[in-house]
């Protein structure tokens, strides 16, 4: 039987995962739609996280997803204004915290997004303006280290509050609905 490929903006809220055993009640990707047996998530985004999302039933196409030479790009709403200091900060590789050890994140592409594309959304509702400004930045990495992109706005001194994943490789988000599901007969890696 052929391997199936999907594409899911996966909401805010999600697990990227079809099972969870702990007691708290989590909410899981099956719900979102009926997958095949046999699909898994290719990386994740963590509860908090939005956005593009590719499964798969070929462990092989998860391994050159995951792997160094595929981009995934992210938009992040982070606390404050963008400056460019932060930018090249970002470009240059930062110092976070993996796994009980300091890590310095590998050079990588960081952009201040003035207008949002319409794949993004609305979203859920951060905060209002009383609380200070904030700005969105494009930030394309090739390494995938646990909560990463968050910790590396941190490390410039910009929380993440939003973060949306919007391209792996070449395939984009753009066009799909939150929460939406396309199967598709290959990735555009």
């Amino acid at each position: 039987m052929p391997h199936q490929h999907f594409i899911l903006h996966k909401p805010h809220g999600f697990l990227s995962q079809f099972v969870y055993e702990l007691k708290r009640k989590k909410r899981l990707l099956g719900e979102l739609y009926p997958f095949p047996e046999g699909t898994m998530a290719i990386g994740r985004l963590d509860e908090d996280s939005e956005g593009l999302l590719l499964l798969t039933t070929d462990g092989m196409m998860s391994e050159i997803v995951r792997g160094k030479a595929v981009e995934k790009e992210y938009y992040a709403q982070v606390d404050g204004l963008i400056t460019e200091d932060a930018l090249q900060q970002l470009r240059n590789g930062v110092e976070i915290g993996f796994k009980g050890i300091r890590y310095v994140t590998q050079p990588c592409k960081a952009e201040a997004i003035n207008k949002l594309p319409s794949c993004i959304g609305v979203g859920r509702r951060i905060r209002d303006e009383r609380h200070g400004p904030t700005s969105w930045v494009s930030i394309t990495v090739t390494e995938g280290k646990f909560r990463q992109v968050r910790k590396m706005t941190a490390a410039v001194g910009l929380p993440t509050l939003r973060l949306v994943r919007v391209r792996i490789g070449n395939t984009v988000l753009e066009g799909l609905e939150t929460g939406a599901v396309k199967e598709v007969a290959s990735f555009d890696l």
